[in-house]
């Protein structure tokens, strides 16, 4: 009797990777200079910071288990290009690499939104990184890994999120102290409900810094409602 016959390992197709996603939801950018453009956002679970302004707490737990193969699929009914991954902290994922590089692969204009304290060093070159620097009052200062600044290319953006006048002068002195505005575009943006939008324009430009003001466009449209 013959044995059994294993399938030649060479031939099978490997496994796609699995990541926890939180949601994957079609909206326009509310933020940075892709800001308006319909966006496929695929937000992952799990973050290891607590900023005291967060919006995205039901992000920290919730989510299932997709395969990335799963992902381009359920994406690719939209008829767009632009696809943000975000959290929580997407990076908090180690398999968020593959995903980035994969979205890249299938023609995909990426753009990757993360709190800037885990390593951005291996992230695909194709991809926009939007780094968020962590103000005095998000209560989340210390990780901020300033490391990641070299890793940064001019398409890539840092964003402040300001909630009060010490906010803006922390900013605007980490500005000056780590010449910024050298390695890419500097975005401010009020903190929803905390800092006022016209005040923090006031402030711009009168110390006339060589920074982008921006206003979190969906939260205009649609308030803080998941999936928007």
């Amino acid at each position: 009797m013959e044995p059994h016959a294993q399938p030649d390992s060479s031939t099978q197709k490997p496994a796609s990777t699995e990541l926890r996603i939180n949601e994957i939801f079609f909206s326009l950018q509310g933020e940075s200079t892709k800001v308006g453009l319909p966006t496929i956002f695929i937000r992952l679970t799990g973050c290891p910071l607590r900023c005291h302004y967060c919006d995205t707490a039901y992000a920290f737990h919730d989510g299932e288990k997709m395969s990335i193969d799963n992902i381009i699929h359920d994406i690719s009914q939209y008829r767009t290009r632009h696809v943000t991954v975000t959290g929580g902290e997407p990076l908090a994922q180690r398999t968020c690499h593959e995903l980035l590089s994969r979205l890249c692969d299938e023609g995909f204009q990426v753009s990757l939104e993360t709190s800037g304290a885990i390593d951005i060093a291996d992230v695909d070159e194709r991809v926009m990184k939007i780094v968020d620097i962590k103000t005095p009052a998000s209560g989340e200062e210390s990780k901020n890994n300033f490391e990641n600044f070299k890793y940064l290319n001019k398409d890539d953006q840092l964003k402040f999120v300001i909630c009060d006048q010490a906010d803006y002068e922390w900013a605007k002195q980490k500005i000056n102290e780590l010449n910024l505005t050298d390695y890419c575009e500097v975005l401010f943006s009020p903190a929803h409900e905390l800092q006022n939008s016209t005040q923090l324009a006031n402030w711009i430009l009168e110390d006339k810094l060589n920074v982008r003001m921006q206003l979190q466009l969906h939260k205009y449209l649609w308030g803080n409602v998941p999936g928007k």
